[in-house]
């Protein structure tokens, strides 16, 4: 028989869903103790004794957790859910600690949605896996000597969390024992949150979330700090002049396929008024449904316009980033305009370049206002990463999924980094690069309109597409990581 687990779960105000989940614990055979969780003291399930806590993911939880974990392995169900365990699953999660030693294991699971089954895999946990909102699933089967060392190690406690508890615990254990996602389906659960990807995906940059990211960063920078990849507040100077150009500012936008707000795009640039020349490059990547038509009528009268069509057939939204920032017609300084998205008014590229001259850094990152096809402000509404300090926004940065929009470059530095040649990230893994050495400045005024539509190619991903972004990014975090860890001559740890 594999060795006893305690559990943990979350105390549903629906008692008969909490309840449906002790069962199926006990049915396991391998319950030693069941804990219920909860922010009401009066919270009471026969044979469960309940532990009091301000909030399910805080300090006190993990407190308790450590404090009351009396087996080899503690699970953990970090959301408020039913599950239904799949054959001896307790088992495997044990065994496989067993053999691996490892500090924390996750698995795929299966999604019930509307009475039906979906195949629900996750991804594989790495170095640059610390995002705060990492999908382990439901539930979590811990190492419970582990937890009692990280927790008092981590000073978890003495940090009083409110909401990165578990954040910070699920850190400090990686910093001990590999955690190991188990990559076969050993349970169920009911998915509460139904929207579509496009809609949750800023849901960490919403406004209202502002005090818990205060906490998450307090946590992430920790980690950063015990594992040597952090980096203080020095920077490299940039000089703006080293090269002439004709051009002081260029916007790129790739595209394909997109005649129905293409244009759009392009009279929001075309539109814009500056003290200096600028010029617009439209890296059209063999687009067939008339965008390049459309492209082709307005550059024969509006000479700004310079509408490219790269030779090569391999090339995704980094590579066509490329192809013009190495044009030689490129400007001082390379802005970003998505085919989907429009500038906010005519002052947006005067805005970015007065940053560059002002700050002296190499790269201008600006904010931008949510809505529909219509221009009709959506939520979260503005987008303005006010989570960026001069002094730590490049630590932060590798805790979040992005850094914002419209993003512009020097040129001269931009053609020496390169950016990936992949369809998403790209421009979060050029941006932590540059960070990596240089000040990145910021606008928190909205110049940019990002539209929300059923073409956007994030507006709704499938579980496989997710998972394909999710572990590309984790791998560019972990690629910093590596990096940061060696320009502080840490080593990997």
């Amino acid at each position: 028989m594999s060795k006893p687990i305690t559990a943990f779960i979350p105390f549903n105000r629906h008692d008969f869903i909490t309840r449906a989940t002790i069962d199926q614990l006990r049915r396991s055979g391998q319950m030693e103790n069941i804990f219920l969780l909860s922010t009401d003291p009066a919270a009471k399930i026969d044979g469960c004794q309940t532990l009091v806590s301000e909030s399910l993911l805080g300090s006190r939880t993990m407190e308790l957790i450590a404090e009351h974990s009396t087996t080899p392995y503690a699970l953990f169900l970090v959301q408020d859910t039913p599950i239904d365990l799949g054959q001896f699953a307790l088992e495997r999660f044990v065994d496989v600690g067993e053999a691996t030693g490892s500090a924390m294991l996750y698995s795929d699971f299966l999604d019930l949605k509307d009475g039906k089954r979906t195949a629900h895999p996750v991804t594989d946990y790495q170095l640059g896996s610390i995002r705060d909102d990492f999908a382990f699933g439901a539930l979590v089967v811990m190492n419970s000597r582990m937890v009692k060392e990280a927790v008092a190690a981590a000073e978890i406690a003495s940090a009083g969390y409110k909401f990165s508890g578990w954040y910070a615990l699920r850190l400090a254990l990686s910093r001990m024992a590999p955690i190991t996602r188990i990559p076969e389906f050993l349970y169920q659960k009911i998915e509460s949150d139904i929207r579509k990807t496009g809609e949750k995906q800023h849901d960490y940059v919403d406004p209202r979330n502002r005090a818990v990211q205060i906490e998450m960063e307090k946590a992430g920078t920790e980690h950063l700090k015990k594992i040597g990849a952090y980096l203080k507040p020095e920077f490299k100077a940039i000089d703006l002049n080293e090269q002439q150009f004709e051009i002081e500012a260029t916007v790129i936008t790739p595209v394909k396929n997109r005649v129905k707000t293409v244009l759009d795009a392009v009279h929001s640039v075309l539109k814009q008024k500056t003290t200096f020349p600028f010029n617009y490059i439209v890296i059209d990547n063999h687009s067939t449904d008339g965008t390049t038509e459309a492209l082709r009528e307005v550059a024969a009268s509006d000479p700004r316009l310079i509408h490219l069509i790269p030779q090569r057939q391999d090339l995704g939204i980094g590579g066509c980033w490329n192809e013009g920032v190495h044009d030689a017609r490129c400007g001082r300084f390379a802005m970003q305009l998505d085919s989907d998205d429009m500038y906010k008014d005519e002052t947006t590229i005067q805005k970015i370049v007065d940053v560059f001259h002002r700050e002296k850094t190499a790269m201008v990152i600006g904010s931008y206002q949510m809505t529909n096809f219509q221009l009709q402000e959506i939520p979260p509404g503005v987008i303005d990463h006010k989570e960026w300090t001069p002094e730590n926004g490049r630590n932060n940065a590798l805790r979040i999924n992005g850094l914002g929009a419209p993003r512009a470059f020097y040129t001269p530095l931009l053609r020496k980094i390169k950016i990936p040649n992949v369809s998403y990230g790209e421009d979060y893994g050029v941006a932590t690069a540059i960070s990596r050495d240089y000040q990145i400045g910021r606008i928190y005024e909205p110049i940019y309109m990002c539209r929300r539509w059923e073409g956007n190619s994030d507006a709704d991903l499938d579980i496989g597409r997710q998972n394909t972004y999710n572990a590309y990014k984790d791998k560019v975090r972990t690629i910093e990581i590596l990096a940061r860890q060696r320009k502080n001559g840490a080593g990997r740890r």
